[in-house]
């Protein structure tokens, strides 16, 4: 089910340096967690980390696949992801002034976050690509290939799980100091949004995001 002595070090070296290193979701968390709170950055973490584990398995089954052999559907699917994040930035801007204290005006529902996070991962085929490209390095030929697949996909998502929510919990710290902001929190939040937008619809080829 998982590689053993150098291979699964190697994998955990990487899968963490992976996990740490600041992308698209990151930049998300981060946001959502600066704009309403520690507790709309780890709901975001959540949906994020269901997002992926659905590419991971999205990949595990062929979805990678068909990514790569059909540009139309990677197409398709990349800019509805870049659409539902220009959507939240219209949501953002929308938004009334935070109090004067610093927190939002109206509170957070960790059942809306999770659901955002959870799309804004889902429609990235880059991440299904990135699964289908990285987790077969570490397979070995013995027992089930989806299985190992598999396992070694819930384990990634896992460590970047505990990553993000250390970013949540960094930005939540920061919040408070960035009280000065006031009402342009909104603005800062929907430009976040509309850069990932951009990002997704035009940065780039078939790469992890």
């Amino acid at each position: 089910m998982l590689p053993t002595g150098t291979a699964l070090y190697a994998f955990l070296f990487a899968t963490l340096v992976l996990a740490l290193t600041p992308g698209p979701g990151v930049v998300f968390i981060v946001a959502r967690t600066l704009a309403q709170g520690r507790t709309a950055g780890l709901a975001s973490v959540a949906g994020v980390a269901l997002g992926n584990l659905t590419n991971a398995i999205g990949a595990s089954i062929g979805l990678a696949a068909l990514f790569a052999a059909s540009s139309l559907a990677f197409t398709v699917v990349r800019w509805a992801g870049a659409a539902y994040l220009v959507y939240l930035g219209i949501q953002a801007l929308r938004q009334p002034n935070a109090a004067p204290d610093g927190a939002p005006s109206v509170p957070a529902e960790p059942r809306r976050l999770f659901r955002d996070g959870f799309f804004v991962a889902l429609l990235n085929p880059k991440t299904t690509l990135f699964f289908a490209a990285f987790i077969p390095q570490f397979l070995h030929p013995e027992g089930s290939q989806a299985a190992q697949a598999l396992t070694l996909s819930i384990l990634f998502v896992a460590v970047a799980a505990v990553t993000d929510s250390l970013y949540a919990l960094l930005a939540g710290w920061m919040k408070p100091l960035l009280r000065g902001a006031g009402g342009s929190g909104r603005y800062v939040s929907a430009l976040v949004y509309f850069a990932l937008g951009l990002y997704a619809a035009f940065g780039g080829s078939k790469q992890k995001a």
